[in-house]
């Protein structure tokens, strides 16, 4: 591997000293040359990363993701640096700024650290906040969506927000921001350019375009994307760059490339070659002898933090090229650490409960936008745990207010814990071609749900409060959670809702074990424990009772 970056990394050095930018689309030997010369370059350079956005999070993002030889060493010291400085901060890594958490967010991912457990700090949980996040204009939105996006996080709910983030409001703020001429724009909600128009920034435009990638299928998003490509095509110069910000650049180039190797567009696309020169053919010209890459192309910038940016930029067109996971799809990142896979379960569970990956990133329903449970119930959509169900009136959607059958249930829950389907004989009500029965027989082997009667099981009836807490709190056992409460701790932790007299006896105990884990909502005044439960509530239960089993902390496929 060395030997071959070696090479690799002699030939970029010779053709930088060589001559001028390519006047035909570089091949692959320039593209990996180049790339092995900048990672050579910044590893020499910046050999302790700390947390900044120069000698820091960019350059551990490059390094990891072109997969240039390091030790582990020099990433687990990034990762000591980090928590050092968190611990320094007391967890506030900014008041206003936000994309400090996401640039840390995207560096610990990338290293193969989770940012949700840093000094006992979970960075995402800022990114929950919405307000804050969008507060510093549109970069607020862009960067919080590729963090959480990187390896599929889900938005921890965050009480001190007055609005809760989701994904989708997270969207719906970069597409209001679109500028007519189809560019995104630092300037935009600023007023600099008060009684001008304010016009398309191809870094920001680019930018834009990398966190809507994975939100083609949403409303609107498809369209704006489009408008974009059209305006970084019409922007896009006869040496096939771009001038960000006065002078042409390579850091304008960078976020182009990138945003087109998250969208899947080719390098060869046709709207992006100018005079026979493509944007890896302009982001070359700008490499030194040294392997480093120069802001301007007489050679003026901040040289470190033009080289990093070039050097993500050429991983992520490799990697588009050999057919990987994009630079900000990082599920494939090989975790570092105590050797332990997150998102394997607790030690003690059955060795039948395995996770549930991620198989359609971003999936949501119109009818649960704004909902309480809208994070809950898209991650386990995310996950094929829950999926949609027309309501009363025949709209589409997820039907949130609607109740929940015992073999509905029966199906989400074994979904939840990865159980494989089976077959049972002893409901005379629930056939075998029944699209439930191998939920269902997995449900009662495994101990999570009963029959009404030895041989009734009564799949089409409602599941009352009390007995979703019954079933949650047996499907918790068996992911390893300690759900055992004797009468004391059971009386003082239902003791304060008014009506606790009436919830049945043997509902109690797991009552108690659900509203003290925080899968019920405590705040509530009421347990109501004979009502019909509703499919928000449902999703709500499980994914919270997930998440403490470490069951949630999976990759996409």
């Amino acid at each position: 591997m060395k030997g071959l970056l070696s090479a690799m990394m002699a030939a970029a050095l010779a053709a930088a000293i060589a001559a001028p930018a390519p006047a035909q689309a570089a091949g692959a030997d320039a593209l990996d040359g180049a790339a092995a010369a900048a990672a050579a370059y910044i590893s020499g350079a910046v050999t302790a990363p700390a947390v900044g956005s120069v000698g820091g999070e960019w350059a551990v993002i490059g390094l990891a993701r072109s997969g240039y030889e390091l030790p582990d060493a020099y990433f687990e010291g990034y990762r000591r640096a980090v928590e050092d400085y968190v611990e320094e901060c007391g967890g506030v890594l900014h008041d206003k700024k936000y994309t400090e958490y996401s640039r840390v967010i995207l560096g610990l991912t990338a290293a193969g650290y989770d940012p949700r457990d840093v000094a006992g700090y979970d960075l995402t949980a800022a990114l929950g906040d919405f307000e804050r996040t969008v507060w510093q204009g549109i970069n607020g939105p862009i960067w919080a969506l590729i963090a959480l996006d990187s390896r599929d996080y889900d938005i921890p709910e965050n009480k001190a927000a007055k609005v809760q983030a989701q994904r989708g409001l997270y969207v719906d703020d970069i597409l209001r921001r679109q500028l007519p001429d189809g560019g995104f724009s630092l300037l935009a909600d600023s007023g600099a350019q008060a009684g001008d128009t304010v016009k398309g920034d191809p870094d920001i435009t680019g930018m834009a375009l990398q966190a809507l990638a994975k939100y083609q299928d949403k409303p609107g998003v498809r369209e704006a994307t489009e408008k974009a490509l059209a305006f970084l095509s019409g922007a896009q110069d006869g040496k096939g760059g771009y001038a960000g910000w006065g002078d042409p650049n390579s850091e304008s180039v960078v976020q182009v490339l990138v945003a087109l190797c998250e969208l899947g567009v080719p390098q060869d696309d046709p709207r992006f070659v100018k005079n026979g020169h493509t944007l890896i053919d302009n982001i070359l010209s700008f490499q030194n002898r040294d392997g480093s890459f120069s802001h301007t192309a007489g050679g003026s910038g901040n040289g470190m933090m033009s080289t990093e940016q070039a050097l993500y930029g050429l991983v992520a067109a490799q990697r588009a090229r050999d057919g990987k996971n994009s630079l900000y799809r990082m599920g494939d990142a090989a975790r570092r650490g105590d050797g332990a896979e997150a998102g394997a379960g607790l030690p003690g569970r059955d060795p039948d409960v395995r996770p549930s990956p991620v198989t359609a990133p971003g999936k949501t329903f119109d009818d649960i936008q704004g909902r309480e449970d809208q994070a809950a119930i898209e991650g386990l959509a995310a996950r094929g745990i829950v999926n949609g169900r027309a309501a009363g009136d025949g709209a589409p959607g997820f039907d949130p207010d609607g109740s929940m059958t015992r073999a509905e249930f029966s199906a989400i829950v074994v979904r939840g814990l990865g159980l494989e389907g089976r077959l049972q004989t002893a409901f005379g009500d629930v056939p075998a071609e029944a699209w439930y029965a191998g939920a269902v027989g997995a449900a009662r082997h495994y101990g999570i749900v009963t029959g009404l009667s030895d041989t009734v099981f009564g799949p089409d009836g409602t599941i009352t409060r009390q007995e979703a807490a019954v079933m949650t709190a047996r499907a918790a056992r068996l992911c390893g959670l300690d759900t055992s409460f004797d009468a004391a701790a059971t009386r003082d932790a239902l003791a304060q809702f008014g009506d606790y007299r009436s919830a049945a006896g043997w509902a109690q105990d797991s009552l108690a074990f659900c509203y003290s884990s925080g899968i019920l909502d405590d705040s509530a005044l009421d347990i109501r424990p004979g009502e019909a439960v509703t499919r928000a509530e449902i999703a709500g239960m499980l994914y919270r009772m997930l998440d403490r089993a470490e069951l949630l902390r999976v990759e996409p496929i």
